[in-house]
């Protein structure tokens, strides 16, 4: 599936922000939506039909379904939907059978005897009486009523009644194991009971038996409402309740109610399948977006590791790395920083090969001379000549071994400023120990070296930068000695530092003939030299050198000329350097 292009999430941004169209025929923010939905949609379905499924996109996608499988799974489990229908059945069914256990109490025969002795007498329920009042205030209800006697003996079943509210039979219990059901029943019934809720006592039909053996029957009996849950045979939810049949508080038997099997299931399930409904919904949504989303994520990482491939094979000379820097998200960070990456590889590939071939001709001078004065040697007749020849084989060999010092000095410099740690430098007690170095030792010779320090408002302390101080008096040093190089004998080479905006100044100043015009870049060519009359005594690396670590430290390094009323006092190199935060 194609990702989404850098223009169109700049279409559709701006489609979402922008004031609404004139009925002017141009497109307003809706037709640009579905225009866009679907381009897309052509392209998921172009997407699925190539089956190029990545394993991010195959990722997201089961991370999203199955966090909604989860919320799924909670919302079933944890529905207290369930229980408060439980409950407010459980509380019709109690004031139901109240209504009802007080007009059958009021249709019972009045007890004989002294006000004393009712309440020992036992009254019997009269069936007949009993029956008409069930038929009507129950059947219409579709819940089932069970009358028992004092002694817990069904009197009455609603089960059993005619139209005519007459008694037909009574049921008897299933036998025994006929419930047992087949080996699907039987797997069935075992999801069913993992269900919350479903760990119920089973439901059993006491048909003529002692009502009693219901726990909510005893207790009527007993003088206290009372209710339970249980399960029958097919694993639905019955609620059932008893009250004690009541007259001048005496108690005349029980009346229980209870719901038929699959009422409270059968609204369950409906809510449940509304959910299910709304949950096949989301999950078709959520499965589409995510394959949006991971195509906007998976298709250009795909994209950028070929081109990385693609790179790493070489097989082109300059292969492109995608841009996606339009997106301001991590793609579009990684897809600038490889793309940085892939043009600092190819420029230090230039630079290696350049550096090679500028190698391979330095030292190819100094040998094609050798292997000059070594043939001519052989031919020189007087020992003048073989002496002479014999300074220029000398010459020769030690400007190689110069070139190859230097070669190597040059090469290892990437490797240790890339490893190294920046450290704080004080470029004034840097600056200081070079200058003493070159004018105690006597290397400067009959010129001096002077330094001139203006710190500013913070002093000293305050002039630091974060860098290698080894590689930064390097810097200095190949600066003074390129100075002293070109300065006059008993001439001055002037070092001064100062502090700038952000950055740390450092000057170094000679009074030679200058730089030529033209020249101001080129003196830091490599293997690049000025001084025709030394040829051979140096490398021409000490100002690429510096060039190279300056940059390495976030600086510049520029070379220039002092004037005065138009005349060449002498060359000045700057280095910029910005200062430790």
């Amino acid at each position: 599936m194609a990702s989404l292009t850098d223009e169109e999430i700049r279409d559709s941004a701006a489609g979402e922000f922008a004031p609404p169209h004139a009925a002017s025929g141009t497109p307003g923010l809706a037709s640009r939506i579905l225009a866009f939905l679907s381009r897309h949609f052509s392209n998921f379905r172009g997407f699925l039909a190539r089956g190029r499924f990545s394993s991010l996109t195959r990722r997201i996608v089961a991370f999203n379904v199955a966090a909604l499988f989860v919320l799924l799974s909670g919302i079933l489990y944890l529905n207290q939907f369930r229980e408060g229908l439980i409950d407010a059945r459980r509380q019709s069914l109690l004031t139901q059978a109240e209504i009802i256990a007080g007009a059958i109490a009021q249709g019972a025969p009045p007890p004989g005897g002294t006000a004393d002795t009712i309440l020992d007498e036992a009254v019997p329920i009269d069936p007949e009486t009993a029956a008409p009042i069930l038929r009507r205030l129950v059947l219409p209800t579709r819940t089932r009523a069970r009358l028992y006697g004092k002694e817990g003996w069904l009197v009455l079943d609603s089960r059993q009644l005619s139209a005519s509210g007459q008694i037909v039979a009574f049921e008897l219990p299933p036998p025994e194991g006929a419930d047992e059901g087949s080996v699907v029943d039987r797997i069935l019934e075992w999801g069913r009971s993992m269900l919350p809720g479903r760990g119920l006592e089973r439901f059993r039909e006491a048909g003529s038996q002692n009502g009693t053996m219901y726990a909510e029957v005893a207790a009527a009996l007993a003088g206290t409402a009372s209710s339970q849950e249980r399960v029958n045979d097919r694993g639905e939810l019955i609620v059932s309740v008893a009250v004690p049949i009541q007259r001048y508080r005496a108690v005349l038997g029980a009346l229980m109610l209870s719901t038929r099997g699959g009422d409270i299931d059968r609204i369950v399930r409906a809510e449940r399948l509304a959910i299910l409904q709304v949950f096949l919904v989301a999950l078709g949504v959520t499965i589409l977006l995510s394959v949006l989303l991971a195509g906007t994520i998976a298709e250009p990482v795909r994209r950028l590791a070929q081109a990385a491939e693609i790179v790493r094979r070489g097989k082109n000379a300059r292969a492109q790395i995608p841009d996606f820097t339009g997106r301001r998200d991590e793609i579009g960070e990684l897809s600038g920083a490889l793309r940085d990456m892939t043009n600092a590889l190819y420029n230090r590939i230039d630079a290696i090969e350049s550096f090679a071939a500028d190698v391979a001709h330095e030292i190819k001078n100094p040998l094609t001379s050798l292997r000059s004065a070594i043939e001519t040697f052989r031919l020189a007749r007087d020992e003048s000549q073989k002496d002479r020849l014999m300074e220029i084989i000398q010459d020769d060999v030690r400007r190689i071994d110069r070139l190859i010092s230097d070669i190597s000095n040059a090469s290892r410099l990437d490797a240790e400023l890339s490893r190294g740690e920046l450290e704080d430098v004080n470029v004034a007690t840097l600056l200081e120990m070079v200058c003493d170095l070159f004018n105690e030792t006597g290397v400067a010779g009959s010129a001096r070296v002077t330094l001139d320090i203006d710190p500013g408002a913070p002093g000293r302390e305050g002039m630091v930068v974060k860098g290698f101080d080894t590689r930064l008096g390097q810097v200095v040093r190949n600066l003074i000695d390129n100075a002293l190089s070109f300065s006059p004998r008993d001439g001055t080479v002037r070092v001064s530092a100062s502090r700038a905006p952000g950055l740390v100044v450092i000057r170094v100043e000679d009074e030679g003939p200058g730089i030529a015009t033209g020249n101001f870049e080129r003196i830091f060519d490599r293997f690049h030299t000025d001084r025709p009359d030394s040829f051979g005594e140096h490398s021409g690396l000490g100002l690429a050198i510096s060039r190279q670590v300056v940059a390495a430290h976030g600086g510049t390094i520029r070379a220039d000329n002092r004037m005065k009323d138009g005349k060449v006092l002498g060359a000045r190199f700057t280095v910029e350097l910005p200062e430790a935060e």
